[in-house]
């Protein structure tokens, strides 16, 4: 009866002591709550709502003096509060071009995106194709990297000549295109080259082709006719090697390279020689770098 009562009693105690450890835990809990404002009410500031047209005005004064950084914030809270007001449109317009002149490339790339698909019908979409192509192109690094900036910056310019071909940016789109040209053109001839090097003739010519085919008002387009001629050499096809060097001596008589061409067509007895039925006309004439 004692051991029972014992054990009963020991039991008891037991619990007392866990119900009295949990009940201290909770209430600290609780106080720690309290002391983080988990369970009382929280105050949220309101943003003060301040007229479009301020804001806008705002942001067009900060331009003006370049404080650019200071413009998107103010432009980026005339959209969230006045998202169909009459300046919305004019506040993308802005986006774009204050982060193209911040150097915040891919920003402006996507705020022209977004201009474009929210207002297709726009007089201004000559002018923001233009800050997305000349955005895409001032990220054009080197011809060792990817080349899809070089690509993407044709693909842009493209449409701008092709649907406003009367523009006023035209005339500088097509002065970038050209570089991108010579970008996409030049990583076509360094790997070419590597090909040619390396006993890869084949694929090497495949490479100087694209250059003569793609790019014909590159800078490189001499040397590419010129490899073309040394390619087609190496793996003894003499017909096309003579064409290549006739489309070269054709267009660019005077070149350094033709007479290359000229003289590894010589020491195989040959001479250029426009062969019907070749890979390259030898006829054709190439469109001038300006």
């Amino acid at each position: 009866m004692i051991e029972q009562a014992s054990t009963q009693g020991t039991g008891t105690l037991v619990r007392s002591f866990v119900q009295f450890f949990l009940v201290s835990v909770f209430a600290l809990v609780l106080g720690a709550c309290a002391g983080l404002n988990l369970f009382g009410p929280v105050k949220i500031e309101e943003e003060e709502i301040i007229p479009p047209q301020e804001l806008y005005e705002s942001a067009l004064a900060d331009m003006d003096r370049q404080y650019f950084a200071t413009a998107l914030t103010t432009l980026e809270k005339l959209e969230r509060q006045h998202p169909y007001s009459e300046y919305a449109e004019r506040a993308k317009l802005m986006t774009v071009f204050a982060n193209f002149r911040m150097g915040n490339y891919e920003e402006a790339v996507l705020a022209a995106d977004r201009y474009l698909a929210l207002y297709p019908s726009s007089p201004e979409v000559d002018y923001v194709l233009y800050m997305k192509g000349t955005s895409l192109f001032a990220q054009i690094r080197d011809m060792t990297r990817d080349q899809q900036l070089a690509q993407d910056t044709i693909d842009t310019y493209t449409v701008l000549l092709t649907n406003f071909p009367d523009s006023e940016y035209v005339e500088e789109s097509r002065k970038n295109m050209r570089v991108a040209f010579d970008q996409l053109a030049a990583k076509e001839m360094s790997v070419g080259r590597y090909y040619l090097g390396n006993g890869q003739y084949t694929a090497a010519i495949n490479r100087f082709r694209t250059v003569v085919e793609k790019y014909e008002t590159s800078t490189h387009i001499e040397e590419a006719l010129y490899r073309l001629t040394e390619g087609y050499l190496k793996l003894g096809l003499l017909s096309e090697a003579q064409s290549a060097a006739a489309v070269l001596g054709l267009n660019y008589p005077a070149s350094p390279w033709y007479e290359r061409s000229f003289n590894l067509l010589q020491q195989q007895g040959l001479v250029p020689d426009a062969v019907e039925g070749t890979q390259i006309d030898g006829n054709r004439r190439l469109e001038k770098r300006t």
